[in-house]
Parts: structure tokens; C-alpha cells; sequence
């Protein structure tokens, strides 16, 4: 991922060194395990842990010529650390140190991103109470439909994100395995005990079987669910596009003192941010299609899913990481205008009452169908004129006969559509 869309934390987890750093520390955890068990003599840990050293530059020049990764990185180590280095690796394969790195990987960088969701949470919260009973108008199909208040819209993308809280965990649980079961899966050249050490040494689980590799059901689960949780940002990002357009401007994101909005058009201020987050979020969904195809390998493996992990391991990550971030600081620096929420409120003339209408000409002896013929045919007076919605049914001799004005006039009652908002607060927020 570019630096652009990018934080320091996230780049750090997928940088070579700290990849080859976990390499060495699998390699180490496995010959700690192998002198526990008297596979190999005691002291090799000790002797090649306090010589070893990293050196990317040197791991890259050596697979120039060997053209193995793997062999690259242990060529390199016995380099700095002498003949003792021969103990390590013994009876393992190279899926072993890849599949587990990654994975160690895949587990930090979701934590992390778990600790984003969090701390976004914690601010959709805090603008949902702020504004619960904030009057905007609901829309659907994009048209005026009847009063929400604008906590209520905040609260549904609360209520959204928990649920990616709790997929997210489950998808880290899911991907946080170790396999260390050498060629095909088998432990022939390897103790199981040393897979256990290994694991328990780097907080994860035992791969109960591996096929040589760590199967890649677990990745498409953790890649879709990362998914999902673009998705989550992108129907963030588009409700605040839609609400900042000119003609509504219910709310708007942050404008800088010193940012400018176009280089020719001095008066614009753009929902750049949130235009970014919904490019961010296709990107990251790119990466769940072929995480779903990484699944089906030949046989006990292949390596046709090698350099789309590659890939889609750090860019993916790094990129919702960064999306988080960057939604979360919309969200709290949002500028949020009521007053704009109640004008637009007022566009119609009073047509979202019309259900109400509805509703109570079926209660005083209307037929469903008269009765929606009837609120219809004042309903598109309304919009067709400009003309007060209240008027033109208070004026409806018809529904005089029925309803009379004194009662019609507690139907266009705004508290009406929040008397519930309370309760659909305290199911939504209990722990």
C-alpha cells in the first residue's frame, strides 16, 4: 500500500525486517522445542540467537541466486551464526515458517484494526446520544418519507459496526493457527510436541491438520469479513456524501482554515474525505474474491496462492486501518447543521404525515382503499402546488364528515414519529 493510505503501526507488521524477525523467532521456538525433547543438543538456541542477525539486503541478494525465500533467510543466518544454525529447521518445511508468520501477521494487524473499530464505536456513540432527538427527515429511495431523528441515524452505523466487532474477533480466532507438520502434513520428520511449543510460544492455536499448508478457508473468512467491514465504512461515507450536497446540507465534513476545495473554484468545499473512504472500500473488497479462490489448491499444496497473499495481506489490512482512522475522524470532527435539518423538514408542507392521515381515516369508518385514494389524491395536490398538506385535507368535506379539524390538527404532531426513539436507544445500546 502506498504511504499515502497508509499508518506507521500497520506498515511496521508487514515490513521484511519484522517479517523475517517472526521467521527467526519460529526457528528458534522449534529448536527450543527440539532441545526440550533432546532432538538436537542444548545450547543451540542460545548460541544462534546471540549471533544471528537480521539483514534484509543480504536475504534478497542470496535469493537472487537460490530463488527461495526460505532457504534465503537460513543461508543468511548461518552466515552470522555458524554451524550451529545447521539445527535449525530440522524435519520442517517452508510452509511451516510462511503460513505461520502470516498468520501471526494477519492476527496483529487485526487486532489492531479491532482496536479502530472500537475506538469508532466509542464515537458514533457519543453523536447518536448528542442527537437523539435531533429531527431530520428518513428518506427512502433517496425521497422525503417520514421525521427520524439524527441520532437515530447515527445509531444504526453503531449498531453496524458492533456486528463487524464481533465478526472481526471471530475472524481472528478463526485465522490465529500454527502448523509446523513438515512436508505434506504428516509430523514424519517432526515431533507434533514441537508444533504445540511453537504455538503456545506465539500465542496462537495448533492447525489440528495441515496439508503442508495452513488450509485457506480460514484466510477467506478473515479477507471477507475485512470485506464487509469496507462496506460498513463505504455506507458511512455515502450517507455523509449525500446529506452534504448543496440542496441538502444537513451536515458537512471538516473544512480546514487553510484548505482549499478546488484549484478553480474558490467557494467549494468537498466531501473529499468521504469520496476517499468509498475508493478505499472498493479496494479493500478487490482483495475477497481471490482470498475466496486461494481455497481450492492442488492436492497437499501449491503456490498458486503465494503471491496474491503477498499482496493482499499487507495492502488490505493497511487499508482499512487506514479507513477506520480516517472515519472515525469524520465522525467526530463532523459539522452537524439542525437547522438545515429542520428546513429541509418543512420542504414537503407537511406530506410525512400522511400515513397518519391514513391510519386514522381507516379508524373512523374509511376502507383502506377509499382511504388511501383520498390521503393520495391531497398528497400529490401538495406536491404538484406547493400547498400546505394540512390545508388541502383539513378542506376535503369527505373527510370533515369523519374527522373533524380539531382532531385532524393533533395527527401533524412531530412527537408522534420519536415517542419510541427511547426504546429503540436502550435495546440497541444495552451491553
Amino acid at each position: 500500500m502506498i504511504d499515502r493510505y497508509s499508518r506507521k503501526e500497520l506498515k511496521n507488521i508487514w515490513a521484511d525486517e519484522n517479517k523475517y524477525k517472526i521467521w527467526l523467532d519460529i526457528e528458534l521456538a522449534a529448536a527450543e522445542a527440539m532441545e526440550k525433547l533432546k532432538i538436537i543438543p542444548r545450547g543451540v538456541v542460545k548460541k544462534v540467537r546471540s549471533k544471528a542477525k537480521i539483514n534484509v539486503a543480504r536475504i534478497l541478494k542470496i535469493e537472487e541466486s537460490v530463488k527461495h525465500d526460505v532457504i534465503a533467510f537460513l543461508t543468511s543466518i548461518t552466515e552470522k551464526a555458524g554451524k550451529e544454525a545447521r539445527f535449525l529447521h530440522k524435519g520442517m518445511t517452508s510452509s511451516d515458517v510462511l503460513d505461520t508468520c502470516f498468520n501471526l501477521q494477519l492476527k496483529q494487524s487485526g487486532e489492531i484494526i479491532l482496536s479502530d473499530i472500537k475506538n469508532l464505536l466509542s464515537t458514533i456513540k457519543k453523536q447518536a446520544l448528542k442527537h437523539k432527538m435531533t429531527l431530520c427527515i428518513g428518506r427512502s429511495h433517496g425521497i422525503h418519507a417520514e421525521p427520524i431523528t439524527f441520532g437515530l441515524k447515527m445509531l444504526t452505523f453503531y449498531q453496524e459496526f458492533l456486528r463487524n466487532k464481533k465478526r472481526l474477533e471471530a475472524a481472528i480466532e478463526e485465522i490465529s493457527t500454527c502448523a509446523i507438520s513438515g512436508a505434506v502434513g504428516t509430523f514424519a520428520n517432526i515431533d507434533p510436541r514441537i508444533e504445540s511449543y511453537v504455538a503456545k510460544k506465539l500465542k496462537l492455536k495448533i492447525e489440528p491438520i495441515s496439508t503442508q499448508i495452513i488450509p485457506r478457508d480460514r484466510h477467506a473468512h478473515f479477507f471477507s469479513t475485512l470485506g464487509i467491514i469496507a462496506s460498513s465504512v463505504e455506507r458511512f461515507a455515502t450517507e455523509i456524501r449525500h446529506l452534504q450536497r448543496t440542496e441538502v446540507l444537513e451536515v458537512e465534513e471538516f473544512f480546514g482554515k487553510k484548505q482549499k476545495g478546488s484549484s478553480a473554484m474558490p467557494h467549494k468545499k468537498n466531501p473529499i474525505l468521504s469520496e476517499n473512504l468509498t475508493g478505499l472500500a472498493r479496494l479493500i473488497r478487490s482483495s475477497v474474491v481471490p482470498a475466496l479462490e486461494n481455497v481450492a489448491l492442488w492436492h497437499e499444496r501449491d503456490i498458486s496462492h503465494s503471491a496474491v497473499e503477498r499482496n493482499i495481506g499487507p495492502d488490505t489490512t493497511i487499508a482499512l486501518d487506514f479507513a477506520l482512522v480516517r472515519l472515525n475522524g469524520v465522525v467526530k470532527n463532523l459539522n452537524i447543521y439542525p437547522k438545515n435539518m429542520k428546513k429541509n423538514l418543512n420542504l414537503t408542507n407537511g406530506l410525512f404525515f400522511s400515513q397518519r392521515v391514513l391510519i386514522e381515516l381507516t379508524s373512523v369508518g374509511f376502507t383502506r382503499e377509499q382511504a388511501y385514494a383520498l390521503v393520495q389524491k391531497h398528497a400529490m395536490k401538495t406536491w404538484d402546488t406547493g400547498t400546505s398538506f394540512y390545508e388541502n385535507v383539513a378542506n376535503d368535506p369527505k373527510i370533515n364528515k369523519k374527522l373533524p379539524v380539531n382532531k385532524l390538527k393533533k395527527l401533524f404532531d412531530f412527537s408522534y414519529h420519536t415517542k419510541k426513539i427511547n426504546i429503540i436507544f436502550s435495546r440497541s445500546l444495552k451491553k
